[in-house]
């Protein structure tokens, strides 16, 4: 069985190509595009990796993600934080928020695989 991620993001472009990228890799992607229902969404899909845009409509990516961590079921869940500001201040909110990994947009196709392959090796 091929391990799954969760996309939750909100533009159409990168939605495209992180699931082409993806799915090439042999991963089952699931996209979400509402921060609103995200957690819902993700704890319906029960994924092994989720990728999750900061800026969202209805929820910020940081509230999601405190809310996973608060969960036992989703509290060690590997999460790859992606934002359009790589300012040190958000990079280190999402530390505080208890992220696995950080990505600034744009990125390169070789750096979003690798960093999914090293999220997915903690995977058991």
């Amino acid at each position: 069985m091929s391990k799954r991620v969760m996309l939750i993001e909100d533009e159409p472009n990168i939605i495209e190509a992180i699931s082409f990228i993806l799915s090439r890799e042999g991963l089952a992607v699931e996209t979400h595009s509402d921060g609103t229902t995200a957690n819902d969404r993700l704890r319906a899909v029960g994924p092994d990796l989720l990728i999750l845009d900061v800026m969202l409509p209805g929820k910020s990516g940081y509230d999601i993600l405190r809310e996973l961590r608060e969960d036992a079921a989703t509290a060690e869940l590997p999460v790859l934080m992606l934002t359009a500001r790589g300012q040190s201040r958000d990079r280190e909110m999402a530390e505080r928020a208890g992220v696995s990994a950080f990505m600034t947009k744009p990125f390169s196709n070789s750096e979003m695989l690798e960093t999914v392959r090293s999220l997915m090796a903690r995977v058991t």
